[in-house]
């Protein structure tokens, strides 16, 4: 049974998800125009793309040159050295001039190039003519510095700029310009203008290792051309170019083979989860009882979850954050009240998983982890604050303490986003928050008693109305049988503690010790306690008879539970908690009458008690009413009878059927032992006044 359910489960979650993770294909032909608009369904790079990009920016990279600054100073130096030495010559024949001799001739242009020539550098008298040096020469000290001065600087900036072999001509022409336009004298600029061919050479060389190490880092620095899953690639109505089918095509859309992975991926998860739940129905089935009517509880709460999940899902977008709003705790709040909270955990982490799927906006290889931490977190908080169960009020305050968490976990996403967000927006969502903490109140109020009339399943608010003194089967125990009720109290008592030190269900049992007895209304006069001011019944009637009649009273008691519907777990209970003893009593009353009888006539019919909980009435009942038989209980005789039935109880085997460890009754001894004494402590006995 528990397989079946996990596979039907399986294949459930297998056609509502296969949608989130397939990649639908299309037949598209080139240029043609786009019937719909298509999505990419992945994220990918576009190798080709990149390279191409990474190409362009290479080329867009210039080549990288080394500057020469000694060329710069040399040919500076040069400039220098022409102006120096016609200063220099000047100089000289000033000083000559000034000297007493008549007869020596002042020296001409001519001879002051010559000694121009005679003391210039190769370089210079090489390239610069003597109709150039003439000029300078012929040109007034005043107006030759200022033109030098000019003519270095413009020299000194464009070498500085750098000077390749393809740029020589601008370079000069730059400085032609710049003689140009100033107020130099026009033989002043035309001797410049000559001397700037001289003096701008090539000073800047192509660097391999510089332009090459650009180019690496200038690809390095491009970054890879990535198609979004969700990012539009044609519209509607769009052709389809050259271009746009290339990128269909490498995401995947034109071809079907790949569709096959996705289902293989999602089958594998599937069918992880399905191994959990299988696993984790076996640990009830261990420890707690789990019938048809839970698997089937099970079963229904996740396809009620999941069909929620997908019903919200398709009208959320990454805009409206709809998710928010889905009651995905109403699986938790009910897997906790109908099976336990350790598999309502286990089924939160499911649900969540399945929600970052089923909320992925069908973009197939991706998930929606907000949705799924949103999920977890909004179900654990539900099995938090679901505690001290009293009424089905507790569901709705324990809504209240989700829609906290909810809101917590929605401001939490948005501060994370470290994006800009107005007050509408914080407040939309956290009422979306609110609200599903709300719906999982009301669909789990809503949804509890389905599963609690329609499965029989037992829930712990279902234990707390059947343990109302107002019920009508416990009014008619109360009236009709006084004294077994005042004992049913005690046992329910004392079963509620020894269960709950063991970890067993204290609420199911102190319900079941309740109505365990209540057969005993049938004939309620022929149990001792109820026998007040009243002589025996049992003393005027056969032993036989007697069995016979107390024997009746658990099956009488099922009976009528069973009449007015009360839950197998309760009925089993008062029908398992004598088992098969023996009523030792009424047995050798027939031996010692002489009679030949056998123990079979005086056992009860069982079945012996099957679960922790009955098996605790069971010694609870035997034990109450063997201590409130003693006249002078002491802690001493009350560990002697407890003890004393717990062996007994094990020793006619009557504990064999039911999953109590040694380790639990001896705490069961221990905890019953402490509770009998806090009933029957000592009191003082106070004086009476002796009348005068």
């Amino acid at each position: 049974m528990i397989i079946i359910a996990a596979i039907l489960l399986g294949l459930f979650i297998f056609a509502l998800t296969i949608k989130n993770v397939h990649t639908e294909t299309y037949d598209i032909e080139r240029f043609s125009r786009a019937k719909e608009t298509i999505r990419s369904p992945v994220t990918i790079e576009n190798e080709q793309e990149t390279e191409r990009k990474t190409r362009e920016t290479v080329q867009a990279v210039e080549d990288r040159y080394n500057i020469n600054q000694e060329i710069t100073k040399e040919r500076i130096a040069y400039t220098n050295e022409i102006f120096d030495a016609i200063s220099k010559i000047e100089e000289e024949s000033k000083k000559e001039d000034s000297k007493d001799d008549s007869h020596k001739q002042p020296l001409s242009n001519q001879e002051k190039v010559q000694r121009l020539k005679q003391i210039l550098s190769p370089e210079i008298t090489e390239r610069v003519s003597d109709n150039s040096l003439s000029q300078l020469v012929e040109i007034p000290k005043e107006e030759r510095n200022k033109g030098r001065k000019l003519f270095v600087e413009s020299l000194t900036k464009v070498m500085n700029n750098g000077v390749r072999t393809e740029n020589t001509q601008s370079a000069i022409t730059s400085i032609k310009q710049n003689i140009k336009y100033t107020e130099l004298d026009a033989d002043l600029k035309d001797v410049l203008t000559k001397l700037s061919e001289f003096a701008v050479v090539e000073n800047s060389f192509f660097d391999v290792d510089k332009t090459s190490t650009a180019r690496k880092e200038a690809a390095s620095s491009v970054e890879p051309v990535v198609i979004r899953a969700g990012e539009i690639i044609v519209r509607e109505e769009q052709i389809i170019t050259n271009e746009i089918y290339e990128k269909l095509k490498l995401v995947g859309v034109l071809d079907k083979e790949r569709n096959l992975f996705p289902g293989i991926g999602l089958a594998l998860l599937i069918l992880l989860l399905c191994t959990i739940v299988v696993h984790e129905m076996n640990w009830v089935a261990k420890n707690y009882r789990l019938d048809r009517g839970k698997i089937i509880s099970i079963l229904l709460i996740s396809v009620i979850v999941i069909a929620l999940m997908k019903i919200v899902s398709m009208f959320t977008t990454q805009v409206n954050q709809l998710f928010y709003v889905m009651p995905i705790a109403t699986g938790s709040l009910l897997l906790k009240q109908l099976i336990h909270e350790r598999t309502a955990i286990v089924f939160s982490g499911l649900y969540a998983i399945l929600g970052s799927v089923i909320f992925n906006s069908q973009i197939p290889g991706s998930l929606n982890v907000e949705a799924g931490i949103y999920f977890f977190l909004s179900q654990l908080a539900a099995v938090f604050f679901l505690m001290n169960v009293k009424d089905r009020l507790a569901i709705l305050k324990a809504g209240i303490g989700m829609g906290i968490v909810n809101i917590m976990i929605v401001v939490l996403f948005i501060f994370l986003s470290f994006e800009k967000y107005v007050l509408t927006d914080i407040f939309i969502q956290s009422s979306f928050a609110a609200a599903s903490a709300f719906l999982s109140a009301v669909l789990t109020m809503g949804l509890l008693p389905f599963f609690e009339t329609s499965l029989g399943i037992l829930s712990d608010i279902k234990l707390l109305q059947l343990s109302s003194p107002n019920h009508p089967l416990l009014k008619k125990l109360l009236t009709e049988a006084p004294g077994t009720y005042h004992h049913s109290i005690m046992v329910a008592n004392l079963s509620e503690t020894a269960c709950e030190a063991i970890g067993a269900n204290g609420l199911l049992a102190r319900v079941g010790a309740y109505y365990h007895d209540l057969g005993k209304t049938v004939r309620p006069h022929y149990f001792i306690e109820n026998q007040l001011a009243i002589k025996n019944p049992h003393d005027v009637i056969a032993p036989e008879e007697s069995a016979e009649i107390i024997i009746s009273h658990p099956y009488d008691g099922a009976q009528m539970l069973k009449q007015h519907r009360l839950p197998k777990e309760i009925i089993d209970i008062a029908k398992q908690h004598h088992g098969t003893s023996l009523l030792t009593y009424f047995y050798y009353k027939a031996k010692d009458a002489g009679k030949q009888v056998t123990e079979e006539q005086f056992r009860y019919p069982g079945p012996k008690p099957q679960t922790k909980e009955a098996a605790i009435i069971s010694i609870c009942d035997s034990v109450e009413a063997a201590v409130r038989s003693l006249k002078e209980p002491t802690e001493e005789k009350i560990e002697e009878i407890v003890a004393s039935i717990i062996n007994n109880k094990m020793t006619d085997g009557q504990l064999d059927e039911c999953p109590l460890t040694l380790k639990e009754l001896h705490t069961i001894q221990r905890i019953t032992c402490n509770t009998l004494k806090g009933i029957f402590h000592s009191r003082i006995q106070y004086p009476v006044k002796e009348a005068k």
